[in-house]
């Protein structure tokens, strides 16, 4: 340890948070071409640590698809936990922002912080799509409907009405989830960082989202040409794609929230 009080100072800087910025309740809007930017932005919280990123990405999709194996009560679970691991995600998002480095136990950084509320999230996402499959069943009536949840839009003996119920209750579906997605978005990462209730968090997200309608597309038209590519080579390039999808999540909620 140097004794020259002469020397120029030194201290552990990555050891000291960055400054986040200040939070905009309901999000700001932003530029579109700030879509593309999210998932360019996601690719470098990716590359800062690639071997630790795709073992979450890979324990993530186990712990998913183990659930899904368990009747009724997997799907369930899914629902219930996708906001808490989301929790999690974003909080290695930030810990590679303040210089503290991603963890992989950050996957499960959600357990220990805010689990209730990030549950609270997913119950509130379940019980808003379980209303809109009553509203399905209510337009189509409940024979098309028993139809669409068993997947029969592919039988060939099925008639012309029961195949134009399918599309719309399709239709339907799509219309009436985009908003809930849209709720669900950044609601992981609000309580996480800001302290919001589930609904609050949920209203928060949704109003960012329907202020950057445009970035989103853009996003999403990207989002899908990338997802093409990185289905090519025996899905091997989810393994990269995963984890810079994940991180883009926290790179617009950054963009779109602070200031």
């Amino acid at each position: 340890m140097s004794t020259n009080p002469y020397a120029t100072p030194k201290a552990a800087v990555a050891d000291e948070p960055v400054p986040q910025g200040e939070y905009v309740p309901g999000g700001k809007g932003v530029p579109a071409a700030r879509g593309w930017n999210w998932i360019a932005d996601g690719w470098a919280l990716f590359k800062t640590a690639p071997g630790t990123w795709i073992g979450i990405i890979l324990v993530f999709a186990v712990i998913f698809i183990a659930m899904a194996l368990v009747p009724f009560v997997g799907p369930i679970a899914q629902n219930l936990l996708m906001p808490v691991f989301m929790g999690g995600i974003v909080a290695g998002c930030r810990a590679i922002d303040d210089g503290s480095g991603l963890q992989f136990n950050h996957l499960f950084e959600g357990f220990k912080a805010r689990f209730g509320t990030l549950v609270a999230v997913g119950a509130l996402y379940l019980a808003g799509f379980i209303a809109v499959l009553v509203v399905v069943m209510l337009i189509t009536g409940a024979s098309v409907f028993a139809i669409f949840l068993a997947g029969g839009g592919q039988d060939p003996n099925m008639g012309a009405g029961a195949a134009l119920g399918i599309v719309l209750a399709v239709l339907i579906v799509i219309a009436l989830t985009l908003p809930l997605v849209m709720a669900i978005w950044f609601a992981p990462a609000l309580v996480m960082f800001h302290d919001l209730g589930a609904v609050e968090a949920m209203k928060a997200s949704f109003t960012g989202c329907l202020r950057n309608i445009v970035p989103f597309l853009v996003y999403g038209l990207i989002g899908m040409l990338l997802a093409i590519v990185a289905s090519l080579p025996l899905m091997l390039g989810w393994l990269a794609l995963g984890p810079v999808f994940a991180a883009s999540v926290y790179t617009a909620y950054r963009d779109i929230y602070l200031r």
